[in-house]
């Protein structure tokens, strides 16, 4: 195994602000792992609206929902720089005090999140993650605690693999919070996004039908990957839309959206139904009419990241090839400027992925934009 080198190329945040706060820098120190940690040489990893958001400060606060902010509102663990980079996939090149020397080699994917809690408590009140509390994986070098690599051995590619982790662990923790059960039927705002897309994968597992909402030009994609129909969000009237399309009922709404379409959404909605969120890429401030949600006695559901017990789910599935990887392509690490803002334009299905250059050949160079 070659050595470990002193320093590494990285993509520091530097502030909350445009791209410019993004740099990409060589003389980076590569961590070293503390007791109970792993050291990853990173392959790949996968971009997601969080990134985005942090960077812009764009979380508000409750008494202001404009003022800078960012994710853990009023308890940021945040500082600068920071190394930002949620789904990040490599090998363990090597471990600190009390972590067996026989990890060292394994191929993993890196569960995200910093629970704060003891094993066994699903609480999800104390959440942080990595790449906001401590450095992520936009970087050739990562340290994370050892329980939070879990070793893969699927033969999807390592591109293909960072695609997962925070889409697919926030779509199943929607689920797990809505109680989505088989044959109920679900409707899923930004379909084409990596949660969205998540959802409808996640679903069709549960066994129940999700219909999907999203832009022109997407449909027959999202058929493909699962969805029963779809419906376009720029229709004339949703809730009509969504009652031609619907064969029968909307049990559960899952929203990445929100905006202008909140309250539609909640007409939508069956009489005891459940909308569970994560996102609100179109809007986070939206009119709430009380007497919709009471007088149809439905459930609103906030949701973040999600559980041990839903990532050991998530592995389970990636083992059995119950759901597949959505890549749509990679990006240089040395070009992370044209890779988030070709992640804004939101005109793809599913994933973007970063690979450092020192991996570029044999991990990115397959799935890049032609």
């Amino acid at each position: 195994m070659a050595a470990i080198p002193e320093v590494m190329k990285a993509v520091q945040l530097v502030g909350h602000g445009g791209l410019d706060q993004l740099v990409h820098r060589d003389d980076v120190p590569t961590p070293v792992p503390d007791a109970g940690e792993v050291l990853i040489e990173v392959h790949a990893c996968g971009m997601n609206n969080t990134d985005v958001w942090v960077r812009e400060g764009a979380y508000g606060t409750e008494t202001d929902a404009a003022e800078v902010s960012t994710w853990r509102r009023g308890r940021s663990t945040l500082t600068f720089p920071r190394i930002q980079g949620t789904d990040t996939v490599g090998r363990i090149v090597n471990v600190g005090e009390g972590v067996p020397s026989e990890r060292i080699g394994e191929r993993v994917m890196v569960d995200f999140s910093i629970y704060n809690r003891p094993e066994g408590d699903d609480s999800l009140a104390d959440i942080d993650y990595i790449g906001h509390g401590r450095d992520g994986g936009y970087a050739e070098y990562t340290v994370v605690p050892a329980e939070n690599a879990y070793e893969i051995t699927s033969a999807i590619g390592d591109a293909e693999l960072a695609t997962f982790c925070c889409a697919y662990l926030t779509a199943e923790q929607m689920l797990d919070r809505a109680r989505l059960a088989k044959d109920e039927r679900i409707l899923v705002t930004g379909a084409s996004g990596g949660v969205g897309s998540a959802i409808i994968q996640l679903a069709r597992v549960r066994g129940a039908v999700p219909y999907a909402v999203t832009s022109p030009g997407k449909e027959d994609a999202l058929r493909e990957i699962g969805a029963e129909d779809v419906i376009l969000r720029n229709a004339a009237d949703l809730v009509a839309e969504a009652e031609r399309v619907v064969d029968g009922p909307v049990d559960v709404v899952a929203d990445l959206v929100a905006g202008p379409m909140f309250n539609d959404l909640l007409r939508i909605l069956r009489p005891e139904g459940r909308y569970t969120t994560a996102g609100a890429i179109g809007g986070p401030v939206v009119n709430l009419d009380l007497r919709t949600m009471y007088l149809k006695q439905l459930e609103l559901h906030g949701s973040s990241q999600g559980t041990r017990t839903a990532f050991r789910r998530l592995v389970r599935y990636i083992e059995a090839g119950a759901v597949r990887p959505l890549l749509d392509r990679t990006y240089r690490l040395s070009d992370f400027h044209a890779a988030q803002t070709a992640f804004m334009s939101k005109a793809y299905i599913g994933k973007l992925v970063v690979v450092p250059d020192r991996h570029w050949a044999e991990i990115g160079a397959p799935h890049a934009a032609p």
